[in-house]
Formats: structure tokens, C-alpha cells, sequence
């Protein structure tokens, strides 16, 4: 599976020297691959949410819409 190319996603940025290049969520230094890790993990939105003060849950959202969305089939791949 290829990788997702986080540059399309708006709540995303990647900033060379903050958190080594990693993508976070914009404004943040939370990175994208922490929130997936507690995903992973059993955390659900809320936990995430609580845990991580200073995250917009809009953001978190969208960072996990847009993953499920790369992941769709296209209809002409079909």
C-alpha cells in the first residue's frame, strides 16, 4: 500500500525543524502517526481528546477521514 500523501490534507502540516519534519496537526506539535498509534491502541476520539490538551477535535476528525478516504476504491479501479 503506498503511502498517503499527507500534503493534500488542510489539517496537516509538515514544517522542517518542528518535530523533525513530522506531519502534525497545523498548529500543533501533535504528529499525525501519534494519533493513529492511540487509534491502534483501543483510544477512541475522546480519549485522544483528554489526553492531548491544546487539539482541535475537528482536526483530529478530519486527519482520520481523510485516511479512510485515500482508502476507498475508486469507482474506475473497480
Amino acid at each position: 500500500m503506498a503511502a498517503l500523501d499527507w500534503s493534500q490534507c488542510p489539517a496537516v502540516e509538515s514544517i522542517p525543524g518542528k518535530v523533525s519534519g513530522a506531519w502534525v496537526l497545523r498548529g500543533t506539535r501533535m504528529p499525525v502517526a501519534t494519533i493513529f498509534e492511540n487509534l491502534e491502541a483501543g483510544a477512541n476520539i475522546d480519549d485522544i481528546m483528554e489526553w492531548f490538551d491544546g487539539l482541535d477535535r475537528e482536526q483530529v476528525k478530519a486527519v482520520i477521514e481523510f485516511a479512510a478516504r485515500s482508502l476507498e476504491i475508486p469507482a474506475s479501479a473497480r
